[in-house]
């Protein structure tokens, strides 16, 4: 099957109806009711070797006051480290790119090398600039090193510069806490519905899957739930313990880090509140459109170092 056939499958959200819906490369879920899918543009390397060893993120939950008409944030305290793995040695690591012939609207900078340089070998952090502040990963190289190498190219060609988070997943609208971005493409102003489904211009397989839980501070690639192995460029960064529920009902994604700066300014933009899609929240849910973050979110720079 093509990535174009398989990208073309529906990805099931449940619900109480039991409906499925088609995918268009995004993430997410409700509480009890609806599962919505976060379908972003993407998909993983196939590394030749490398175990991951289980990773802990562990968060303590405390309350904060927030408006009543606002995101329900948890105010946590991530843990210091982010996941390790066995030992192994990445200059082995042999990483497989593939065009993505899905027919989504995408911007190529080239494909990533199959070989890590030593500068992705020794990577310890995702550092992204925002208009809203900086946000820092410790990046889990040793367990995803296609990702972190794949991120690490991207960065390279300033390909994330002056691109825009386009999608705030609340509690409150689809049962999940995270913003979206990484989409080249995306306007963030809840009214394209494209948005979500742009990328690089090149696909790759899942890595670590299961490896670190999918809890407040951690980070994913993301891509829809119901299709492996379409990792891209869009990644997710998790405000809510919520989304464990995401990997409980069978989901399952690459996680590349733990945010060990920046939170309040996730949290901040998360208590901003959404922009409906077209005045319609739970347009989002259904799969049909993006709620955009009020406060914009604009990547001013991304760099792995």
């Amino acid at each position: 099957m093509t990535d174009t056939d398989r990208q073309k499958q529906p990805a099931s959200r449940v619900s109480t109806a039991g409906r499925a819906t088609t995918a268009r490369r995004r993430l997410g879920s409700t509480l009890g009711a609806g599962l919505g899918l976060l379908a972003l543009a993407g998909g993983l390397v196939a590394c030749s070797d490398g175990t991951a060893n289980e990773a802990k993120a562990t968060a303590s939950a405390s309350s904060s006051a927030a408006p009543s008409d606002a995101p329900t944030v948890t105010e946590t305290t991530l843990a210091p480290d982010a996941p390790t793995a066995k030992p192994t040695d990445l200059r082995q690591i042999s990483c497989t790119y593939r065009k993505d012939d899905s027919g989504s609207p995408s911007k190529s900078v080239g494909m990533p090398p199959s070989k890590l340089t030593r500068r992705v070998i020794l990577a310890k952090q995702m550092i992204i600039t925002t208009n809203q502040g900086e946000i820092v990963i410790d990046l889990a190289t040793k367990d995803v090193p296609c990702a972190v190498n794949s991120l690490a190219f991207l960065a390279s060609k300033n390909f994330y510069d002056n691109t825009v988070c386009h999608r705030l997943a609340t509690v409150e609208t689809v049962g999940l806490g995270m913003l979206q971005c990484g989409d080249p493409l995306a306007t963030g102003d809840g009214k394209r519905k494209e948005d979500g489904s742009g990328g690089p211009g090149y696909l790759f397989d899942d890595e670590n899957l299961g490896g670190m839980p999918l809890v407040r501070g951690t980070v994913g690639l993301a891509q829809a739930t119901e299709d492996a192995n379409s990792n891209g460029s869009q990644f997710f960064i998790s405000f809510s313990d919520e989304n464990s529920q995401l990997t409980a009902a069978g989901g399952a994604f690459t996680m590349i880090g733990v945010v060990s700066k920046g939170m309040n300014v996730i949290d901040k933009i998360a208590r901003g509140g959404i922009i409906p899609f077209n005045g319609d929240p739970t347009a989002d849910v259904r799969g049909e459109g993006s709620n955009a973050p009020k406060k914009k979110v604009v990547i001013k720079d991304v760099a792995i170092v």
